[in-house]
């Protein structure tokens, strides 16, 4: 029995002490006035009577009832029932009330008590508060009681307040789950005050259910469903939780209800559910709480940071940004949720019903509110299902002591993961709950019987609405039972006043009441309880049940690694060969098991078949076994985190004291010394969770009988159904434990104290076993290993100091242990275990004598481990070492030489999965085992596959030094031994890295020999020091670099060179600009390339006026100028019909550009080449004051014209502030004078005039022929002309809007040239994307019409944008300013880093998808960069084509610029399609023009913080994306991009280094190979080697090239028209990059040949595997083929073999022939090209796209033509017939031939004989002429020996020749016999015909 109430208060308003306005409470009488022995009198109380503090009012408000709780310190609560009324106030009230008046006017009351102000007429009210003080929470009945006193004192009635308050205070009731409640006389009592009052108290059936009423139906009506299990979670997981409302009592209730859902945990932190005003300063408390406080007081809760704010009035639940609270774990939460929306709101699933039943009548509140709290019972039961089996029985006597394996709860549930089970398991609350629950025997509740008994039918209703709900309503009667057992007797009979009876005048103020007479009640009753015999509390105990075993919270599937029972057999099977002693078949079987490993299932299936090769606790292997054991233990633990949550090191530990091997007699080593390098032996949580599983076992056997004696069980999985678990011994002996004698007591308590000692001496020994390094010198103990995660390291691979802290050089043995203080190795073991004991022996009850003596024990234990290991370690040194595969040298070039010898190394996977076997299948190349090289050129990888299955597969990886961009340290675990090591990673330009673990013989020393060597070589100090310089040459070291020029000059010459400037009016702009100046010496290099002799004469008849100030050129000058004629752009120059050098010619006259030498020793323009096409008009001494408009001075020069509209083209670098753009911004503003500006301005208007009038088209438009408007006044300063027009390119990725399409239906071919009329649309509409005509096509292909106007300007400026903002366009002007947005060289440095980790990613990814490589090559904005590019190149191949000029002026002129002009030209000129013209414009625009190739490839240590900017690379790209849209317009084939992709950052040869023309001469390089050739030597420069290779081998060539006649090129550009290059994704292993091309000659095939044997021939088929075969080279295409196909049928029949070249174009000229005689010519006589029949020929240009494969059968060779489209498929089977007949009919012939030179030539007969059309044949091998009647003949008609012939002339005609033949394409081959005379079909070929003879002559 219990008092219903333990103390009744009177407290009052009092005035405040230190006299502030501010009342305060005071206790006028309190009962009884003693304290209660077993409850004293809670202190404070008066505080919580008025939360909001004692204030006086101005009139009388209601009475207020509400109940606070107080906790004592020993954590009980006291339920403070407060009922307030008013009085009037009395004089010292009044007078206390009315001081600092002003002060409390500022207040205001929002809680309905209106506050005093100073001019307040009229009584004033005082509060005085009944307060009753219970441990009880029965709120009705105080609420009754309390309001029953009030009654009597406000109504008068007779009876004495006395004897009502001395009964309510003597009244006592029955306890909650007490053996009273047999009946309904006990369970239910009726009391009554003595006041004609009658109340039920109904007894909780349950104590330890929480009595709820209506108060969570409540709270989720105020704040929501979603709301509520927000603050749910956040009280489960520790958040501070403050409710906010104007109603005490809603706060009371919602704090009730909030604790009610946590059942059956408990909240153990701070609870006060109405929080006073005086006591806000709690809210800043750091430990969690749950608190309500008044509304009025929001605003000092606003500066809370960490408080989770609900606000029960407004509805609304606030979570500040810095806390996180975790959701439930799915499915859960989502489950939950709906089941607790169908409670609260039923008709939801009836809403959409065509025929809704009628409505069932709604639960009460009280039944609502059972039903809520049922659903979140189920979900706990969810939760924790299962929860009994990981609880761990560590003692029983005298006290249970018990331990949650919480790691093996995780595990097995699937939870690992969660943050909120995590959360919630780590709190207080769980871990009251472990120890009040966990208790074996004990009374149960309905939350036992539903963890226990209900789980598998909660599990099979989840997916059935209704039967769930079923199931919450049977919850909720069960919960709504325990709060109303007896519904049917809850009758109340209570006085209440009447209704306003507050605002009735009271005859006076409530009564002092006599202490005497309550006292003596109280007394009274006492002494009659104290005669009674005591209540005892008998609790019905039972054996709490376990229920069934957990399952997965959801069951996740294993994704790649679901482990089958296959890979499980596998498994077996590998151990049963390892323990066979079948070595070899273990060996096969290891990578697959290794793999499976990666599954939990396949761990245990490891773990369990190992302890069945385990007897009597030790199982001896052989060397072999020992180390099969140790890799596949190795493999199991990798994946196992620190707390193994599926037991699995758990599972390991016994055996890894198991398995050992004998090193010599007396000498053991056991498996735990080769498995330590693992973090979960350095954590003590699992060692914890070890130790008392364990006990646990120990203790129940203690308690077993022999015969049911059980072995330990798997730590963390369910223990076997046995007679009975731990928790059942447990049970059984706590229900005997009080029956027991106290001897037996006593002896129980020691038998399992002196187990759990046992255990821990046992554990410190496997502690230290697991702790102690086999090497004690090598302090690397414990390691913690940080960053699990990390995405550039293997897993759990990274290592950080050791756990211990302290780390020592090494542990001298012999020093004792006693003195040992400083070794770090077993001071750190020792201090570990030592806490271990510490912790779980004082959890566990062991006595202290017992732990002192553990601690004296444990560093012997330490020490004599380490004496043991001494003698292991140095026999299994002794050991012999495993053979490891023999290093492969790898091949290297001419002139190569090793820096460094072979390291050992393991080259590792990287985030590519074709080299490790990943998805997309094939063999694990990697990781390989092989050595590291470094040599003066590359980095090389030369080794084997781990994998014993791949078979002996040579793996190769290399790249060039000079193209590493990034060297990392990384630390990660060899494939092999699984030991952890140091590593690098190398990455590349070219596409390659490298991810190396250091073999542990490779010390730390050479690892850092070879960094420091490979930093050295990648930076060389001076451009001589690369490999294209050091190969063949005796170059000396230590040769000083030359020091660079000054880029900083003083100030006070840079003031004197202004103030010298000024006076002269020359007026450099660029001073005080930061100018260019050419990077030292320390970086560049060029190699000359071999170029043959140029047929350009040089005139030395130059002007004086347009040179020097000398008359004539020195001699020097004219060495220079006979150099200069030499370069590749003088001959392109020639080609092009740009002038010549003379302007004093007369034929130069009418040239409208000539070639200026004004920079052959480039004074003007260092980066510019010697000589520039110049407009005519011009003079050189101009062009000095032109060049400082622009930066770095180069001035607008001609690169290109057009040879149909004659337009050309130009470069420049971009402009500086002043130039063309402020010559338009000059209107009419006033000049003061011809300044310098002025001057230069004028200039250059003058040479852009120049540009404009030299166009053919330019003096057509009207007479407009002169800028005669400008004035000079115009030109100097900054308002816009009315004559310049601007065009804008706002939006770059529209500039492909609005072409003509082409005739022939190019890819993206336009023809918008001048013929084209009528056609719409600006410009600068069209690049904006503004054209209104047509919308452009998705693909970046153009509208129908065109887009350019009939009158265009003669002359576009395509500038940045940057520099041309603020520039009005006006119509007039004959040039037309195009700003446009381009990106930086920085911007492309960027764009390649992501690039290059989109495409060699530096780590495997957890799951590799397309999507990711995808997403990451769009975040590199890669090809959004070669889409502007095309797209302006495409812009500009328009506008010449139509018949304009472009200058194109970006940046400093050598980065975008130089890729447009590259473009354009390629685009529109097919010369450069070919491979001579491909070359010749990489040494034009790339070379000659000064890009800075030595500075974008950071070739030496000055470049070094610079890094790599691929400019040319990105050109090469955009080359080869309009190469796959044309694959039939260019002579070289894709290769050809990228050997040069690869070549020009390999340093390999000079071509690219260096970043100018001057610097190359001044070095000594340009002309250094010119004249005498002193024998073979390696190529200097790649044009040699590409002439070199392509006689040999056709690699470069593209074989379906066939070009249409001056065709020009418009690709689509958009995006998604792009492809990404496979030079950057492909390689292959098995030679490296295919680039160096003696490096990659294969071995050669065996012939097919008949077996020795007479068996079949063995195949020539060989499997071709991608990245490791270079498929070009194992899986040639078909005509290369074909090509070696004829070689060796040359060689059979005995021919010398003829270049492949001679006999393709023989093959295409016999097509050729063979097309016209079948009649099929095309009208344009369109050369021929390669057509694969299964093609559809839906584009002309299209062709065949033949990649680097075979095409097998299907090949034909038919001639192109329009009419090809319409052809039929049988027509190109017949085609395909006959021309592979005739090609090899053409070699069955007796005599070998070889064609050098064929074609067709009329020959005069001899003496009256006609002239007749022959087919000559010029035979350079066998010196001959043959002639033939017809092509396809194979036997001659006549011979003319070449070694008669005494000289070749120009003929003249004879009668009978033939009549439309020009005269001069006659000749007479003269010999010693006669004179032949000869007639060509034009005179072109009868020159060649003539130069073929005298060359063959010549030879001779």
């Amino acid at each position: 029995m219990a008092r219903l109430a333990d103390y009744f208060v009177l407290v009052a308003f009092g005035p405040h002490p230190r006299g502030s306005g501010e009342g305060q409470g005071q206790i006028l009488q309190r009962f009884p006035e003693k304290d209660w022995e077993d409850n004293p009198f809670p202190q404070g109380i008066e505080l919580f009577c008025q939360p909001s503090g004692w204030q006086l009012c101005s009139e009388r408000n209601p009475p207020t009832f509400f109940v606070a709780v107080l906790t004592d310190i020993n954590s009980e609560r006291h339920y403070c029932a407060c009922l307030t009324f008013w009085e009037p106030a009395e004089p010292t009230q009044e007078a206390s009330g009315t001081e600092d008046a002003a002060v409390r006017e500022e207040e205001a009351d929002e809680g309905g008590s209106g506050r005093l102000s100073p001019t307040a007429s009229g009584p004033l009210f005082a509060p005085k508060t009944l307060v009753l003080v219970s441990r009880l929470d029965h709120a009705d009945v105080f609420r009754n009681s309390l309001g029953l006193i009030y009654t009597i004192h406000v109504e008068g009635l007779n009876v004495g307040l006395e004897s009502v308050i001395g009964n309510l205070l003597t009244c006592v009731i029955p306890l909650a789950g007490g053996s009273q409640l047999d009946s309904v006389e006990d369970g239910v009592r009726t009391i009554s005050l003595g006041a004609g009052d009658r109340q039920v108290i109904q007894t909780p059936l349950t104590e330890s259910l929480p009595i709820s009423r209506c108060s969570v139906a409540l709270l989720f009506r105020q704040l929501g469903i979603s709301n509520v299990l927000s603050l749910f979670c956040a009280a489960l997981t520790e958040h501070k939780v403050l409710f906010l409302s104007r109603s005490y009592q809603r706060l009371s209730d919602a704090c009730r209800g909030l604790l009610a859902l946590l059942f059956p945990l408990r909240y153990s932190f701070t609870y006060v559910p109405i929080l006073p005003a005086q006591l806000l300063e709690v809210l800043s408390t750091p430990t969690p709480f749950i608190i309500g406080v008044n509304a009025a007081f929001q605003a000092e809760t606003q500066e809370l940071l960490d408080v989770i704010v609900a606000d029960l009035d407004g509805g609304t639940v606030t979570v500040p940004e810095c806390v996180s609270v975790p959701p439930l774990p799915e499915p859960l939460q989502s489950q939950t949720h709906s089941v607790l929306s169908m409670v609260l709101d039923p008709e939801l699933e009836l809403a959409d019903l065509a025929f809704p039943p009628p409505t069932a009548s709604t639960s009460s509140l009280k039944m609502q509110d059972k039903e809520l709290r049922a659903v979140f019972l189920r979900l706990f039961a969810q939760l924790l299902q299962g929860y009994r089996w990981c609880l761990h029985m560590v003692r029983i006597h005298p006290e249970p002591v018990i331990r949650f394996h919480k790691a093996a709860f995780l595990g097995q549930r699937g939870l690992v993961e969660d943050d909120f089970l995590m959360k919630v398991l780590e709190g207080m609350a769980f871990a009251g709950f472990v120890s009040e629950r966990g208790v074996p025997y004990r009374p149960t509740d309905l939350f036992d019987e539903l963890v226990a008994h209900e789980v598998a039918r909660m599990r099979a209703d989840e997916s059935h609405p209704q039967r769930v709900l079923r199931h919450v309503k049977e919850l909720a009667e069960q919960l709504y039972k325990n709060e109303n057992p007896y519904p049917a007797v809850a009758m109340h009979k209570v006085q209440r006043p009447g209704e306003a009876s507050h605002l009735r005048r009271v005859p006076r103020p409530f009564p002092r009441l006599d202490e005497g007479v309550v006292q003596w009640i109280v007394d009274q009753a006492t002494a009659k309880m104290q005669g009674a015999p005591p209540a005892v509390k008998a609790e019905r105990r039972t054996t709490v049940p376990s229920g069934p075993p957990m399952t997965a919270i959801l069951e996740r599937s294993s994704g790649l690694h679901g482990n089958s029972a296959r890979r499980l057999e596998v498994v077996r099977n590998c151990i049963s060969y390892v323990f066979e002693g079948k070595m070899l078949e273990a060996k096969k079987l290891l990578p697959a098991v290794l793999r499976a490993l990666k599954g939990r299932a396949a761990r245990r299936c490891l773990v369990q078949e190992l302890h069945l090769h385990v007897q009597q606790n030790r199982a001896v292997l052989d060397h072999q076994q020992f180390d099969f054991v140790v890799r596949m233990m190795n493999c199991c633990l990798q994946d196992c985190t620190s707390l193994d949550e599926h037991g699995i090191a758990a599972a390991l530990l016994p055996l890894v004291t198991a398995f050992c091997r004998k090193l010599s007699p007396g000498v053991t080593q056991f498996a735990y010394s080769c498995v330590q390098e693992h973090v979960v032996w350095s954590t003590p949580q699992f060692w914890e969770s070890m130790f008392y599983g364990d006990v646990q076992a120990h203790i129940r056997a203690l308690y077993l009988e022999p015969a049911e004696d059980w072995g330990p069980s798997q730590v963390g999985e369910a223990p076997v159904q046995d007679e009975r678990s731990a928790l059942d011994v447990a049970s059984e002996q706590r229900r005997l434990w009080p029956m027991l004698s106290r001897e037996k007591q006593q002896e129980l308590v020691q038998k399992e104290e002196s187990t759990v000692f046992s255990q821990a001496i046992h554990y410190a020994n496997r502690m230290s076993y697991l702790l102690l390094p086999l090497d004690s010198s090598k302090s690397r103990l414990l390691r913690e290993r940080a960053g699990l995660g990390d995405p550039e390291s293997a897993s759990n691979s990274l290592v950080t100091s050791s756990m211990a802290g302290s780390v020592a050089e090494s542990y001298d043995t012999e020093s004792g242990f006693e003195d040992a203080e400083t070794c770090d190795v077993a001071g750190a073991v020792v201090r570990f275990i030592n806490r271990f004991v510490d912790k779980v022996c004082t959890e566990s009850g062991v006595t202290s004598e017992h732990l002192k003596g553990l601690h004296v024990m444990v560093p012997d234990i330490v020490q004599m481990h380490i004496e043991t290991l001494e003698a292991v370690h140095r026999e299994s040194k002794r050991l012999p070492p495993i053979q490891k595969p023999k290093l492969l040298r790898p091949r290297l070039l001419p002139g190569e030489e090793c820096v460094l010898d072979g390291l050992r190394v393991y080259l590792l996977p990287d985030g590519r999965e074709e080299g490790s076997g990943g998805s997309g299948g094939g063999p694990a190349l990697l990781p390989a085992e092989g050595a590291v090289f470094l040599t003066t050129y590359r980095v090389i990888f030369t080794g084997m596959p781990t994998d014993p299955l791949v078979g002996e597969q040579v793996v190769v990886r290399s790249f060039p030094v000079a193209a590493l961009t990034k060297e990392k340290r990384i630390s990660v675990q060899t494939p092999v031994d699984q030991l952890l090591q140091d590593g690098l990673q190398l990455r590349s330009c070219t596409f390659q890295l490298l991810r190396m673990a250091f073999d542990e013989e490779v010390g730390s020393d050479s690892a850092e020999l070879f960094r420091k060597q490979l930093h050295r070589l990648r930076f060389p100090p001076d451009v001589r020091d690369t490999f294209a310089f050091t190969l063949g040459s005796a170059h000396t070291p230590g040769r000083p670099p030359r020091a660079a020029k000054d880029k900083a000059p003083s100030l006070r010459t840079l003031s004197r060179n202004l103030v010298k400037n000024a006076k002269k009016t020359i007026g450099r702009q660029y001073v005080t600009r930061k100018k260019y100046n050419p990077p030292s010496w320390e970086h560049r290099g060029q190699p000359p390339p071999e170029d043959q002799e140029d047929e350009i004469s040089v005139s030395e008849e130059l002007e004086p006026s347009t040179l020097t100030p000398t008359s004539a050129l020195k001699p020097s000058d004219r060495m220079t100028m006979s150099s200069l004629v030499e370069r590749a752009c003088c001959r392109d120059y020639q080609r092009l019909g740009l002038g010549t050098l003379s302007s004093s010619l007369s034929r130069a006259k009418s040239e409208p550009f000539r070639i200026s030498p004004v920079n052959r020793m480039y004074a003007i323009c260092r980066s510019y080449p010697g000589l520039l096409i110049v407009p005519q008009s011009i003079q050189d001494n101009a062009l000095q004051r032109v060049s400082r408009c622009y930066r770095q001075n180069r001035f607008p020069v001609v690169c290109w014209r057009s040879g149909r509209s004659k337009a050309v083209l130009l470069r420049s670098g971009g402009l500086h502030g002043k130039g063309v753009v402020g010559l338009f911004k000059a209107q009419n503003a006033p000049s003061p004078g011809q300044s310098q500006a002025d001057s230069s301005s004028l200039e250059q208007e003058k040479y852009l005039q120049a540009v404009v009038s030299s166009m053919p088209r330019y003096a057509d438009m009207s007479g407009r022929n002169t800028l005669s408007g400008f004035s000079s006044a115009h030109l100097g300063g900054h308002v816009p002309s009315p004559r310049a027009r601007v065009t804008t390119l706002s939006n770059p990725m529209a500039a492909s809007a609005s072409r003509r399409t082409a005739p022939r239906g190019k890819w993206g071919s336009v023809r918008a040239s001048g013929r084209s009329g009528g056609l719409g649309g600006d410009v600068g509409s069209r690049l904006a994307g503004r054209d209104t005509l047509a919308p452009p096509q998705a693909n970046g292909a153009p509208p129908d019409p065109g887009f350019l106007r009939p009158q265009r300007a003669a002359l576009y400026i395509i500038g940045d944008k940057a520099q041309l903002k603020g520039v009005r366009p006006d119509p007039l002007q004959q040039w037309e300013l195009v700003p446009i947005e381009v990106f930086e060289a920085r911007q492309v440095k960027t764009s390649f880093k992501k690039l290059l980790k989109a495409c060699v990613p530096g780590c495997p990814t957890a799951e590799p998808s397309p999507a990711s490589f995808l997403r990451l090559l769009e975040d590199s904005e890669w090809l959004t960069q070669i889409h502007k590019l095309l797209q302006v190149s495409v812009l500009v191949v328009e506008l010449l084509d139509s018949g304009s000029s472009v200058l194109v002026s970006l940046e400093d002129g050598w980065d975008i610029t130089t890729q447009v002009v590259s473009l354009v030209q390629l685009l529109s000129d097919p010369f450069y399609r070919t491979l001579d013209g491909f070359r010749l414009l990489v040494e034009k625009e790339w070379l000659a023009f000064g890009h800075r190739f030595s500075h974008r490839g950071a070739h030496t240590l000055a470049g070094q913080n610079s890094g790599f900017t691929p400019v040319f690379l990105q050109f090469l790209d955009c080359v080869h994306q309009v190469h796959l849209q044309f694959p039939m317009e260019f002579e070289f084939s894709p290769f050809y991009l990228k050997f040069l992709g690869y070549h020009h950052v390999s340093r390999r040869f000079r071509t690219f280094l260096l970043d100018s023309d001057y610097e190359r001469i001044e070095l000594g390089l340009l002309y250094e190979e010119k004249g005498e050739h002193r024998g073979p030597q390696p190529c200097r420069s790649v044009w040699e080697y590409v002439d070199r290779l392509s006689k040999r081998t056709p690699a470069f060539y593209n074989y379906m090239y066939a070009p249409e006649d001056a065709e020009v090129l418009r690709p689509y550009s958009n995006v998604s028209n792009l492809r990404v290059w496979d030079f950057y994704t492909e390689e292959a292993l098995s030679e490296g990059p295919p680039y160096d091309w003696e490096l990659a000659q294969g071995p050669p095939e065996p012939l097919e040949e008949e077996r020795p044997d007479g068996g079949a021939p063995q195949s020539r088929r060989r499997v071709v595997w991608p990245c490791y075969d270079s498929r070009p080279r194992a899986q040639p295409d078909a005509i290369s083929r074909l090509l070696e196909e004829l070689q060796r049928l040359e060689a059979e029949l005995g021919r010398p073999p003829e270049r492949w070249k001679d006999t393709w174009d023989r093959v295409k000229a016999a097509q050729r022939l063979e097309g016209r005689l079948d009649g099929r010519v095309s009208r344009r006589g369109a050369p021929s090209s390669l057509l694969v029949s299964s093609v559809p020929h839906h584009r002309r240009s299209l062709g065949v796209y033949l990649q680097e494969g075979p095409v097998g059968s299907t090949l034909s060779l038919s001639l192109d033509s329009d009419q090809s489209s319409g052809s039929t498929t049988s027509g190109s089977r017949q085609a395909a017939r006959r021309s592979t007949s005739t090609l090899y009919s053409q070699f069955q012939t007796a005599e070998s031939e070889n064609r050098s030179y064929e074609g067709t030539l009329y020959k005069k007969g001899a003496f009256m004989k006609p002239w007749k059309a022959r087919w000559f044949v010029l035979d350079k091998t066998k010196h001959q002429l043959r002639y033939y009647d017809h092509r396809v003949d194979t036997e001659y008609k006549g011979i003319i020996d070449l070694a008669e012939v005494e000289a070749v002339a120009p003929g003249t005609p004879t009668m009978g020749a033939p009549k439309t033949v020009d005269e001069k394409a006659f000749f007479d081959v003269k010999t010693t016999r006669r004179v032949y005379n000869f007639c060509a079909q034009d005179v072109p070929s009868a020159q060649q015909w003539v130069d073929q003879i005298q060359s063959c002559l010549s030879d001779a």
